[in-house]
């Protein structure tokens, strides 16, 4: 048995999830996820951390993995590129997934990987793209709507105001002018999230995936960019005679920290290492 804890440290959260990885076989025992807001990010890494390591009750900790920001945390067993533990904790989620669709706070990135979790392929949009999650939170703010109430407010939507802007700026500006012109609410967040849609669908369309894609990341349980996602997608699977599938889970948010927690485990086994007691946090 191989006690693992991946963190993944992202430009608006950090994810922590600890795992007992057993060969093949893994199992999430605890996860935790914070905002960092204007906080120091270590104090959140630290803080998620022990409440994760409390939660699970364990003592002992053979590996700390990291990935995404994460690198510089001094207790860190090892480094992994985030492409590499989104993949690897999107196979996790669903084993039939040969990619993932990873939208972050910045920007969005799509993976292509075989069936072990090797990385065959990768397509990212710009950090300035209003096809982020930042830009989703920052309309949601300036449109007065809490943001676990944008997917629903979506799908409630009549007359789609499509954003054509890539510009997350000028997609703002757009976004108020549509405002003051008085279009619904619900129009507008269902246009915004078919623009997200065809960027995303792009990038996948750019790998050439087919078959099961798994979405990480905070906004895999947005109801209504799930469903503008896979409007776009069943459009182009006709184009192409290809069709995906796209899949959610519960845990999307922390693919990133579960992959790490994985290769974590696998690395310990290959070279063997000293295992990390609770008080080595500090």
């Amino acid at each position: 048995m191989t006690i693992t804890a991946g963190i993944d440290v992202g430009s608006a959260a950090v994810k922590v999830v600890l795992m007992n990885v057993d060969g093949d076989r893994a199992t999430v025992l605890a996860n935790g996820r914070q905002r960092i807001r204007r906080r120091d990010v270590a104090d959140v890494v630290n803080e998620v951390y022990e409440e994760v390591r409390a939660a699970s009750g364990v003592k002992r900790i053979d590996y700390v993995a990291t990935t995404g920001e994460g690198e510089e945390i001094p207790y860190a067993t090892g480094h992994f590129y985030g492409m590499t533990t989104h993949a690897r904790g999107a196979l996790f989620l669903e084993p039939r997934a040969r990619a993932v669709l990873d939208i972050g706070a910045l920007h969005a990135r799509a993976v292509a990987m075989n069936e072990r979790g090797r990385v065959l392929g990768n397509k990212m949009t710009s950090q300035c793209a209003s096809g982020s999650g930042q830009f989703l939170e920052n309309i949601s703010r300036y449109l007065g709507v809490a943001l676990q109430e944008v997917g629903p407010l979506s799908l409630q939507a009549t007359k789609p105001e499509k954003i054509s802007s890539i510009c997350a700026v000028l997609a703002e500006t757009d976004v108020i002018n549509m405002v003051s012109r008085g279009i619904a609410t619900a129009d507008i967040l269902r246009g915004i999230h078919d623009s997200m849609a065809g960027r995303f669908a792009h990038l996948l369309r750019g790998l050439g995936v087919q078959g099961v894609v798994l979405v990480s990341g905070g906004l895999a349980q947005d109801i209504g960019l799930m469903a503008s996602l896979r409007d776009e997608l069943a459009k182009d699977g006709a184009k192409r005679g290809g069709e995906i599938e796209l899949v959610a889970s519960p845990l999307s948010a922390w693919a990133g920290a579960i992959g790490a927690a994985i290769w974590g485990g696998v690395r310990h086994h290959r070279v063997g290492g000293t295992a990390w007691t609770a008080t080595e946090t500090g």
